[in-house]
Order: structure tokens, then sequence, then C-alpha cells
């Protein structure tokens, strides 16, 4: 699936949530935030806290995955997909 907006994140995490009988005071609870929060981000909310956001998508059981697309938009192959990792150790390196 290929997430590019705010609005599909939301309706990704509301579809998720249902699948897994959840409502939303359910998920909010297992998140630590409240309901309208919740409400909000399956909305759409554009400016919804990253970090919050991937706490629902661990609480469904879920990851997320970020690619490199080609100018044409499609996505690019594995050996083109980006490493969280390295570019996280890389930015602990003491500056030189």
């Amino acid at each position: 699936m290929h997430v590019r907006t705010a609005k599909e994140i939301g309706t990704f995490i509301r579809d998720q949530r249902k699948r897994q009988k959840l409502d939303q005071a359910t998920l909010a609870s297992l998140i630590g935030v409240n309901r309208r929060w919740v409400m909000e981000v399956e909305r759409g909310k554009p400016r919804a806290e990253i970090g919050l956001v991937l706490k629902a998508l661990a609480a469904l059981g879920l990851s997320l995955s970020v690619h490199r697309d080609d100018i044409s938009g499609s996505s690019a192959n594995a050996l083109d997909t980006v490493d969280i990792d390295a570019i996280v150790r890389k930015a602990k390196e003491p500056a030189t």
C-alpha cells in the first residue's frame, strides 16, 4: 500500500482498527491518547504528532516502511529501499 497523505494513513488506521474489531476508545487507550485524537487522525489530521501515529500503528500490530519512488511515481525496487537504521547511525556519529 502506498500512503502519501495524512488522509490515506488515517483511512488505513481506521480500516485496520475495524478489522481488529477495536473501537476508537480502546485504540486510544492503547496509544495513551483520548478518543478525539483517534477520530482526528482517522479523518486525516495533517498535523498529528508522528510519534503518536507510530504508536497507533504499533498498537495495531503494524509497522511503517519507507521506500524511494522514481520520478514517474512508481515504487523503487528492493535494492533502492531506504535504510533508516543506517541513517540513524550516521546521525549519531560525532561531527568531524
